[in-house]
């Protein structure tokens, strides 16, 4: 009784053919695609709640400013005036050692928050950040953010 001999196998290669490839690099392309067109808005909208939350901590600081010294920074000191002694202050015993916050911080866009006094619509003073444009006025992401907005 003869034994079946067995057939050989060829080889096989080991790889990806080029179609394998491609349909993997769609898929990663459509699944980029999706990622960036949910991502952008959420920064858009992370940038602007950034600014208020920083507006807000610059608000505290000047509250702590106001009860300490009796009235808000002048316009010529500006926000300055949080982290070091204006020249009038500089030898007070009622400024506040270290100051009011630690740095100032910019606006998202990197920008520095700008400060009046007295503020728009008759409030004592104002914080504003120009938005995303970095010019007054605009609308959406290049809405200016201020103080004042409730």
């Amino acid at each position: 009784m003869n034994k079946p001999t067995p057939h050989k196998k060829k080889p096989r290669k080991n790889g990806f053919t080029l179609v394998e490839l491609m349909v993997v690099i769609v898929i990663i392309g459509l699944l980029g695609t999706v990622v960036v067109i949910n991502v952008l808005p959420s920064l858009d909208r992370a940038n602007v709640t950034k600014a208020q939350t920083d507006i807000s901590t610059l608000e505290q600081a000047l509250e702590m400013y106001r009860l300490d010294n009796m009235a808000y920074p002048s316009a010529a000191d500006g926000l300055e005036a949080l982290v070091n002694p204006p020249a009038g202050l500089a030898q007070s015993a009622r400024y506040r050692q270290g100051g009011y916050i630690k740095t100032l911080p910019n606006d998202p866009w990197g920008r520095p928050y700008q400060y009046s006094m007295p503020g728009r619509d008759g409030s004592a003073y104002e914080i504003v950040s120009l938005g995303a444009d970095g010019a007054p006025g605009g609308e959406g992401d290049a809405a200016d953010i201020s103080s004042n907005d409730s």
